[in-house]
């Protein structure tokens, strides 16, 4: 009874999480939309104020037009003056007066329809940015519901027969938030930098562009598309940590390389990997839960072992699935346990769902090595 109410108790907070995530979704898809409202409004106030703008232009023009012969007009006036009478004389002064008062009017209207245009320019630069934020957002919202869909449900199946299940549902909690701190801190040091400096450089595109030369315009764009450039990687790398989708399409043996490779060069650490015996798909269980593993070890060894070569090496039989990860890092005492170790005891707990076993060898100052052995029971 105790159990089913533990089992309940935790769906009901994955369910709960979801349904956070989920309101998020909807609150950033509202953020969207306002925004693209309001990009349309502003579309529209742009054309009309630039179709004033080019009225003014044709009016000022037009005006000064006028003053210019009135001035001449002035002048002609003044060289003879005894040829014309007083009113005369007073009338044209005070027409050219008017028509540069008037022409003064005119510029300065003109001025502040032109800055009017420029302002709006720049707000629907920022909303454009702002909508992509959204989207992009959205779109990793998207995978997080399905990775909360799928592995934490995954995780609930796995501690039906763990011992000590209310600390680990605890765990699990604290894991999704750390998940959460991690993804939210990599999104804002990653991504969003990235855009509210695109964002930037984009406004001083524009400003070069207008008051520099074209070749200085191109430098900045140049600078602006290798920054997106490097966003788009950033963007990949979080999706890819969190579900990569060349696992179900490839498999467990590419989709480990491809990883692996990624991991190296994004942390410019020398991973080793080598696969032995078949290299054909396996049930998608083992997939997912080899992968899980491999990721947890790896991730372990390049965040705290202070490694310069880890090797992972994966072996697929008739019989068994094998995978050993070792690094040549500062090890630790196995007999002590650590603090924040939740990683470790996850692994434990995915392996004992599979009927297998884990064990880890370390010794401080010498590197650390974790053997897997799981029975291939289905292929």
């Amino acid at each position: 009874m105790v159990q089913k109410l533990e089992e309940k108790a935790l769906d009901h907070v994955i369910d709960d999480m979801i349904d956070v995530v989920q309101n998020s979704k909807d609150e950033i898809f509202n953020i969207g939309e306002e925004a693209r409202n309001e990009y349309e409004d502003l579309q529209r106030e742009l054309h009309e104020t630039r179709e004033k703008v080019i009225s003014h232009i044709s009016d000022g023009d037009e005006l000064e037009q006028k003053v210019r012969y009135s001035r001449q007009r002035l002048s002609e006036v003044s060289r003879e003056f005894d040829r014309y009478s007083e009113t005369e004389i007073r009338e044209v002064y005070e027409r050219t007066h008017a028509l540069q008062t008037k022409l003064a009017m005119a510029r300065q209207e003109e001025k502040v329809l032109r800055q009017k245009r420029d302002e709006l320019d720049r707000r629907l630069v920022t909303l454009d940015q702002t909508i992509e934020r959204a989207e992009g957002l959205a779109s990793k919202i998207s995978v997080i519901l399905t990775y909360l869909n799928d592995d934490f449900r995954q995780v609930n199946e796995m501690i039906e027969e763990a011992k000590e299940k209310q600390e680990f549902g605890l765990k699990i909690i604290e894991a999704q938030e750390d998940e959460r701190r991690k993804i939210s801190r990599e999104i804002h040091d990653g991504p969003a930098q990235m855009l509210a400096n695109i964002l930037l450089r984009s406004e001083l595109v524009d400003r070069t562009f207008r008051e520099g030369t074209v070749d200085e315009a191109v430098c900045e764009i140049k600078s602006v598309r290798k920054m997106i450039r490097s966003s788009l990687y950033e963007v990949r790398r979080i999706i890819y940590d969190l579900r990569p989708m060349a696992l179900d399409d490839l498999g467990l043996i590419p989709t480990i390389k491809k990883y692996v490779a990624t991991v190296a060069d994004y942390n410019d650490i020398d991973i080793e990997f080598t696969s032995v015996g078949k290299e054909e798909r396996v049930n998608q269980k083992y997939e997912i839960a080899f992968f899980r593993l491999m990721q947890e070890a790896l991730q372990n060894a390049v965040k705290h072992a202070e490694a310069s070569l880890i090797k992972v090496k994966l072996e697929i039989t008739e019989s068994i699935i094998a995978m050993v990860v070792k690094d040549d890092g500062k090890g630790f005492d196995p007999a002590l346990k650590q603090e924040d170790s939740f990683g470790l005891i996850g692994m434990r707990e995915r392996v004992e769902m599979l009927d297998g076993t884990l064990s880890i060898d370390s010794t401080i100052g010498k590197g650390t090595t974790i053997m897997i052995n799981v029975p291939n029971t289905v292929s």
